[in-house]
This record gives C-alpha cells, structure tokens and sequence, in this order.
C-alpha cells in the first residue's frame, strides 16, 4: 500500500497521484478532510438495550467462566493474574473523594489514581463473582460502588474531562454484571445511576477538541453509561461523536491526501492537519493522529474504539463491518508491527518510534480475525506474547479473560 505524502520526496512510481494532491487547491484536498458520507453515521441506539452489555457480554462471560472452571489455559492463568493483582482483593478499602482533581498527567493527583483503581477494582470484583458466583466478590464491588457514589461531587482541573472518561469506562462495566447477574440485591443502585448521570456524563457527552485519544476514552465511558442508564438520546450523541473522532484519529487511503478532521478544531489548511497530527505528513493505512507522539496514547485511542465497537455489536449494531473496523484494523495491524520490533522508516515519525503499546489488543483480535476472518499476523502475534494481558491501571483490565478467543 502506497503512502500519500506531503512535503515529502515523491518516489517516481507515486507521483502522478501526489502531483495532483500537492497542485490541487487547497479547498479540494480540505473537501476530503472534512466530507463525512452518510454510510459513515452512527445508527440509533437500540430499542432494547442488552444486558449486561457494556464491553463484555452474557455470552462471553460464560465462556469465560467455563474455561476458568475447566482449567484451561489461556483464560485460568488470566483469571489467577486477574485476582492476585491489588484490585482482586477482598481486603481492599475504597478511597472516595468527594472532588477528584486532575492537572496535566495526574499533576496534582488528588484521587486520580484512587477512583481510576476502585473503578477497575469493582470490575475486577464483579468479574470475579461471575466465574465463582462467590456473594463476597459482588459484596466487595457493590462497596466500592456505593462509596464513590455516596462521595464524589466533581472532577477538576485540567484533566477532568479524560480523567472522567478513563474511571467512567470502568464504572459500568461493573455495574452492568452486579445489577444484571447478581440476585443478592444492590440497594443502592439508583444512587450509583444518579452518580453517573450527575457528575460523569454531563463531563465527558460534549467531547473534547484535545488529542484524539481524550474523546475517544470520554466516549467509551458515555457510550457505557449511557447503556447502564439506558439512555438513547446520550448514546445516539455520544456514538455519533464516537464516529466521527474515529475517522479523524485513525488514517485510511480512501480518506484522500489528508486525514479527516472533527469539524470543531477547524483545522481548515493541510499545514494545521500535519501540525495536529505530530508534524507527521506521510499517510497511510493504520496510522493514528497520536502515532508520532507515542504508542502508549495511541493504544489508548484504539482501545476505546475496540470497546465501544464490541458495545455497539453487544446492543445489535455491529461496528465491526463499517469503516471503524476496518480503521481498528489497519490501526492494530501497524502499531502491532512496530511494537514488535520493526524499525520505522524514516518517513514515518523521523524514524523514532516511543513505543508501549499496552495491552489493548485483544477485542480488536478477537472481533476481527477470529470473529470476521480477516488476517491479522502481526496483531495476533503481539496478542499471543502479550498473553494473559493484564491492566493499563487506567481503563483496560483483564482482556485475555474475556475476549481471549471468545466465540461469543
């Protein structure tokens, strides 16, 4: 697959069609930026929405649970990585606040680490509690609910919004497995719905003009919430959002000689696109708006559309069979090659790559090329070394349990 290139050396075999993308007119190369076909719409949410549902699904958590019970690898080994980690424990004491404030990379980190990590710890308790069906795992994820849900009031500072994204991804996820799977009652499950529709959702719904991975990961947690609350309106918005930042932050060929845009960062000249996406004016499939800044960020970005694009198929729409599947795809494909070792070009980033991809690769894995077919090497081998992946301490935990080969 051949680059489109901007201001770079054009190698004779591609020059009549960067010739006509560098003397067009400015206007006709921002036409393909910003044109947004309507196959590319997000659907309406579902009539029904399905329960639990937010990521992970009945059909998948029973295959989990039967693996674990059957001892098979590689779903046991995650479950005993799963509950020996900190969040697996039954010990474990909730630290609400009731204002959780935010700055640049958790600078100040005044209950930025503690709600993200008693997100991901009702998570993991729930999750707990369906493979063992043990009350006191859902005990213990019920009581980490209700703490924040009885304390928090606010998020602050500069990081607030993706702050709310990254502990809101997690919060339904574990409340759609206690209040769906779990008989023994949770009393306080309207005051938790209260929570997220009070003091999350109107945080992260608008959006962000920041890096892409920022509205992705905010909605991921509006996408989640918005199911728990069975929300149509905020999930109709918050998808809609989802698709177009989903375009703007993973580059295909057909989107033209430059990648498209979130029409609210007016990013109106070719010069503003390369600036926005790291300097980087070589595109091609599978490159991200965050590629050159590191993979670390951009591993969050593609988590976020692998989970929303398994909610979506969860709630009756799949995802997976538009452009976000095949953008999730060539995105998976070439940071995986890279983080596996293959050295960058010197087109691509000046040649240096960050790497720290994270472990974020296998509901995209499972979604596309076990589910759909599609030949995936480099991202299936990334996947199996990263076997059982564990978690980001921000948003993903415990993928390998339950979206590890899932048929479901």
């Amino acid at each position: 697959m051949s680059p489109t290139m901007l201001n770079t050396p054009v190698p004779p075999r591609h020059r009549r069609r960067s010739r006509f993308a560098l003397v067009g007119t400015v206007a006709a190369l921002l036409a393909g930026a910003l044109a947004w076909p309507a196959a590319d719409r997000a659907e309406a949410a579902p009539a029904t929405f399905t329960h639990p549902g937010v990521t992970v699904s009945r059909g998948q958590l029973d295959f989990a649970r039967q693996q674990v019970n059957a001892g098979a690898q590689p779903w046991k080994g995650a479950y005993d990585q799963m509950l020996a980690s900190k969040y697996g424990s039954l010990t474990r004491t909730p630290k609400p606040r009731a204002v959780v404030e935010c700055g640049s990379y958790s600078n100040p980190n005044n209950g930025c680490t503690d709600e993200r990590e008693d997100a991901i710890a009702a998570y993991t308790q729930a999750l707990a509690w369906y493979v063992t069906r043990d009350a006191r795992y859902a005990r213990k994820a019920i009581e980490l609910m209700d703490a924040w849900s009885a304390t928090i009031r606010d998020h602050t500072n500069s990081n607030a919004p993706l702050q709310t994204g990254w502990a809101g991804s997690s919060w339904p996820k574990a409340a759609e497995i206690i209040k769906y799977t779990y008989d023994g009652g949770w009393a306080n499950s309207g005051r938790f719905s209260t929570m997220l529709r009070t003091v999350y959702l109107p945080e992260i719904i608008n959006g962000s003009n920041s890096n892409g991975n920022w509205e992705l990961s905010m909605m991921e947690a509006a996408v989640g919430i918005s199911v728990f609350l069975e929300d149509k309106a905020s999930y109709d918005k918050a998808m809609a959002k989802f698709r177009t930042r989903t375009a703007a932050f993973v580059y295909l060929s057909s989107d033209g000689a430059l990648p498209k845009t979130v029409p609210s960062q007016n990013l109106d000249t070719p010069q503003k696109i390369i600036n926005y996406w790291q300097g980087q004016s070589t595109f091609v499939n599978g490159l991200t708006q965050e590629t050159c800044r590191d993979l670390t960020h951009t591993g969050y970005g593609i988590s976020a559309i692998s989970h929303v694009a398994e909610t979506s198929r969860i709630q009756g729409q799949d995802l997976y069979g538009t452009d976000v599947g095949e953008r999730l795809r060539h995105a998976l494909g070439f940071q995986a090659k890279h983080q596996l070792g293959e050295a960058p070009p010197s087109w691509l980033c000046g040649g240096t790559l960050h790497l720290g991809l994270g472990p974020i690769t296998e509901v995209g894995h499972n979604a596309l090329s076990n589910r759909l077919g599609h030949v995936m090497t480099n991202t299936e081998r990334l996947t199996q070394q990263n076997r059982p992946s564990g978690s980001n301490n921000l948003f993903v935990a415990w993928e390998t349990l339950t979206h590890g080969d899932n048929p479901n």
